[in-house]
């Protein structure tokens, strides 16, 4: 009759994804012809498709084939395409094919695609499973 609800700290995992991803269900675009100069915190996914210079935190990232990207990330999943330069932190990071990134990632797990350019250190973190 009555149920108790697992109690969970993470904002973003209580979410569903349309809460999560700006009320609608998709996410944040940075478009190919905004440049950025600044830090970007956001609950749910972003897709950058122009330039940033400055810290990006979210759920879900992914900076697209034709984007630029300086600075430090953090993210659940991250997904380069492009270019990224400095620290990236991520529980799943994947590095496509047409990805360059030049930088140090922390990751739990790391996906690079044949092709990927990828100048920098690699290092596990652990999971909080054991």
């Amino acid at each position: 009759m009555f149920s108790r609800e697992e109690k969970t700290t993470d904002t973003a995992a209580r979410l569903d994804p349309a809460q999560r991803s700006n009320g609608n269900g998709k996410p944040s675009v940075i478009g190919r012809d905004l440049k950025i100069k600044g830090d970007l915190i956001c609950n749910g996914d972003i897709q950058i498709d122009g330039e940033v210079e400055g810290d990006v935190q979210s759920h879900s990232l992914t900076i697209g084939e034709g984007a630029n990207v300086k600075g430090t990330v953090s993210g659940n999943n991250v997904r380069v395409y492009g270019s990224f330069s400095g620290q990236l932190k991520g529980q799943s990071v994947a590095l496509a094919k047409t990805a360059k990134l030049v930088g140090d990632v922390s990751h739990e797990t790391l996906a690079v695609e044949a092709g990927a350019h990828f100048e920098g250190n690699s290092r596990r973190i652990g999971s909080a499973r054991s």
